[in-house]
């Protein structure tokens, strides 16, 4: 029987499509293991709301823009609204998380939205580790918990979460250094980031070139190298190969297209070339990896 690895649904941007709650309560709880995930990974995605985790089981590593941090068991994270991400592992990894919009903790209009939760989501703070040997951080893990039980119950539940989330949040803006006013340092490079991927999601089977994926942004070759290194630290022709092999791989288990029509439908010039960048990054060749699948 063929193997289903789960994978995260993003569109070009890579922002998450994925809604997380409904529009009455715009929370989700997610028990997931890394592992399970195509490739061992939750791709690059971004959303809207804010994502807390915590490491039940294993270890996980998250990029976060530039950074990747090693995350322990019994430890945590907070990943802001907008920040680009991913968690990657190199064995079972059980990862409890809830993604929810900050508009569940108040009105975007209200005086609780504007004192306590937009100062957090719009400041210069892109993502919070929460190590349970410090005691603020260990009670929000241990809130955290909460919100994990109360998954297994009915009553009350959207306002005991939401008085937990209430809690965790009071804890967390008592603790921070507000006093840092500077805009976020990634936006304009995300959303520049954002533009040059879906300029290759586009027009990945044509021959790219490095200026050409600057041009669309309107910077220069080196800027635009900058902006990748910064943002998912590859470089912009990097991401297009390993773009052009998601598509291949996709190619070979969807169709029964031979190896050389693949190659150049995905923009490779020769199927000797593919076939080496192939097995760099799955480990395999593509006719194994097609076997393997689809066995």
């Amino acid at each position: 029987m063929k193997k289903q690895y789960l994978k995260i649904l993003t569109d070009e941007s890579y922002r998450e499509v994925q809604p997380h709650g409904n529009i009455d309560f715009p929370f989700h709880y997610y028990y997931e293991n890394v592992w399970e995930f195509d490739f061992h990974c939750i791709a690059w995605h971004w959303h809207r709301e804010i994502e807390i985790i915590y490491v039940k089981e294993g270890n996980t590593s998250c990029c976060i823009a530039t950074e990747k941090i090693d995350l322990p068991q019994g430890y945590g994270m907070f990943v802001n609204s907008k920040i680009m991400h991913r968690y990657e592992a190199t064995q079972r990894n059980i990862l409890p998380n809830i993604v929810f919009s900050p508009n569940l903790l108040g009105d975007a209009q209200g005086m609780i939205f504007n004192k306590f939760i937009k100062p957090i989501i719009e400041s210069n703070i892109n993502y919070i580790i929460f190590d349970p040997n410090i005691k603020w951080q260990n009670e929000i893990l241990q809130i955290l918990n909460s919100i994990f039980k109360l998954q297994k119950t009915n009553a009350d539940y959207e306002l005991k979460i939401t008085a937990q989330l209430l809690d965790l949040w009071s804890i967390l803006y008592n603790n921070l250094d507000l006093n840092d006013t500077r805009p976020r340092r990634d936006i304009l490079s995300s959303s520049r980031l954002q533009i040059m991927m879906q300029y290759i999601h586009s027009n990945y089977k044509d021959p790219i070139t490095l200026k050409d994926i600057a041009d669309c942004v309107h910077v220069s070759k080196n800027s635009a190298l900058q902006i990748f290194q910064k943002c998912i630290r590859i470089s912009p022709f990097a991401y297009l190969i390993l773009y052009r092999l998601a598509r291949a791989a996709e190619l070979l288990l969807s169709t029964n297209k031979n190896i050389t029509t693949i190659a150049t439908e995905v923009g490779f010039e020769s199927a000797g070339y593919f076939c080496r960048k192939f097995k760099e990054h799955y480990r395999m060749s593509p006719s194994q990896y097609r076997s393997n699948r689809l066995s």
